[in-house]
């Protein structure tokens, strides 16, 4: 909580026998192994849909132990929302998070509740995500989305699908890069991915392998892997620490997120972020601002491919709100409604950062059952909160953007729609990532009509954070829309707006409550 200095609780992880003092309370799987616990048949690979698979036959609260190892994980909507609740819940930097710490360190994502500089760098840079703030980002995220298009027409010319997400990696990078801290890594100008994009995907997929592989053997089967993730880490040190060198000794910026960190001291304490925390928070703006945006936009277009009346819907409402106009406005992108709700529909189905762990700040007992010690935790999976049939319908695995008409919306338990976490350390960049990534559908609906690859079937991969792998598509464009005028006022939106108000339709979370 903000202004408030916390004890530390012991680091490393805590298995659920050391909090929860009736465990047996909670259901796990049948046929526990001796020290192998519930992992047999588990696909190291895909260890989070393992746990979907086993949390749908046990339940909102389940447990599961693999080589010493246990955790307890949520779903149940009541029990998010008591978990959410900052007067007896806090984040737990644990699991994968954790294993972050050797590339960010105490940097927003990955510092324990009582390290200072979370807050710190939080007050810092909030006003980076102004509404003004975001306005000037408009022009370089309109800038980005164009290299993305070029590449897109040259594709589609030459008859070659799109690699999705590559190429959306390649957007979101760009993007945050650019607005962010004035530097380009000509991303769309190369034939593979940046050096900068390997090394994070290497962390990333270290850091998750770090939460199956047991510890008595990690050191001998992961010695490789281990060597690897030394030189990737080392890698993003020194790309960041270029990106600061230069700024510091080159033209100055125009108070951009760099800026802040550089030249902006605490508005209470008068502190400035030191040179360390600074490069900190640089590798968790990088990796965190691009790498879920473009999941996110990814399992989008995977949607709107497959549903083309979906996509007729959207692209209708681009073309009736943003008439013949070259390049929307930012207020333009706010009232494409039913994009954002496809948007919201996809991170339903697949929140790219995929769950979040919150634990006790003092004794508590969770849904008047299940006795917690301060400190005790516990893993949200959130692609089982948001398909639970008692919030969202006996058809709740099915793609429908209408879930998130105003009226939906309001009349759904809080906390039951966590895709960018919870409290007051969720995500300080939602909004900035929610424009971008309805900026570029609108820009790419269009442009182009989605056709599918018909033997595809979705395949996730996992590294932390969630992708659709293997997704290709094959693009026609689209001819000009017909010229009209932007219209105004709620009926520009689209169809359906029945009391659409004029801000987007899902619950906005202001950045000055927000955290990392």
């Amino acid at each position: 909580m903000a202004g408030t200095r916390e004890t530390a609780l012991p680091k490393g992880f805590r298995s659920a026998e050391l909090g929860w003092p009736e465990l047996h309370r909670i259901p796990h799987p049948p046929y526990r192994v001796p020290l192998i616990g519930d992992a047999v048949g588990t696909n190291l690979r895909t260890p989070l849909q393992d746990s979907l698979r086993v949390g749908r036959r046990l339940g909102p609260i389940f447990r599961r132990k693999g080589f010493g190892k246990e955790i307890v994980f949520v779903w149940g909507a009541g029990l998010t929302g008591e978990l959410a609740d900052e007067s007896r819940f806090a984040k737990h930097v644990g699991l994968g998070v954790a294993n972050l710490r050797p590339v960010a360190g105490d940097g927003l994502f990955t510092a324990y509740n009582h390290e200072p500089n979370w807050q710190q760098a939080h007050d810092v840079l909030a006003p980076g995500f102004s509404r003004e703030a975001m306005e000037g980002y408009h022009a370089m995220m309109l800038g980005v989305a164009a290299r993305l298009t070029d590449r897109w027409d040259a594709e589609q010319a030459a008859g070659r699908a799109v690699d999705v997400p590559g190429d959306m990696t390649k957007l979101t990078l760009e993007t945050i890069a650019r607005t962010g801290f004035g530097h380009d890594f000509g991303s769309f100008e190369r034939a593979r991915p940046h050096p900068f994009v390997t090394a994070m995907v290497g962390a990333l997929s270290y850091a998750q392998r770090l939460n199956v592989v047991p510890a008595p053997v990690a050191p001998v089967l992961m010695r490789g892997a281990t060597r690897r993730n030394r030189a990737d880490v080392a890698y993003l040190n020194r790309t960041v620490d270029a990106v600061v060198e230069t700024r510091l000794h080159g033209p100055a910026g125009d108070g951009d997120l760099l800026d802040r960190m550089l030249e902006t001291a605490h508005p209470e304490t008068g502190e400035r972020l030191t040179p360390e925390n600074v490069r900190r928070q640089v590798i968790t703006f990088l990796i965190a601002g691009h790498e879920t945006t473009s999941g996110a936009l990814s399992f989008a277009l995977h949607y709107l491919a497959q549903h083309p009346e979906i996509a007729a819907r959207a692209r209708a409402e681009v073309d009736r709100v943003w008439g013949d106009t070259t390049q929307p406005a930012y207020d333009q992108v706010a009232r494409l409604r039913y994009v954002r709700r496809v948007l919201d529909e996809a991170l339903r189905l697949w929140p790219t950062a995929p769950a979040f762990a919150r634990e006790a700040r003092q004794d508590t007992v969770l849904g008047g059952v299940h006795p917690m010690r301060r400190g005790a935790w516990a893993l949200v999976l959130m692609p089982l909160l948001h398909r639970d049939p008692g919030t969202w319908g006996p058809h709740a695995e099915r793609f429908d953007p209408d879930r998130f008409e105003p009226a939906a919306v309001r009349a759904r338990p809080a906390h039951t729609f966590k895709p960018f976490g919870t409290g007051a350390r969720a995500c300080i960049g939602r909004q900035f990532a929610l424009h971008e990534a309805t900026l570029v559908l609108g820009l790419l609906l269009r442009r182009y009509e989605l056709l599918p690859d018909p033997a595809y079937r979705l395949r996730v991969a996992e590294r932390l954070t969630l992708m659709p792998r293997g997704l290709t598509l094959r693009l026609d464009r689209r001819s000009p829309a017909p010229a009209r005028a932007p219209a105004a006022g709620p009926e520009a939106s689209g169809v359906r707006t029945r009391g659409v108000p004029s801000a987007p339709s899902a619950s906005r979370c202001p950045v000055t409550g927000a955290g990392e």
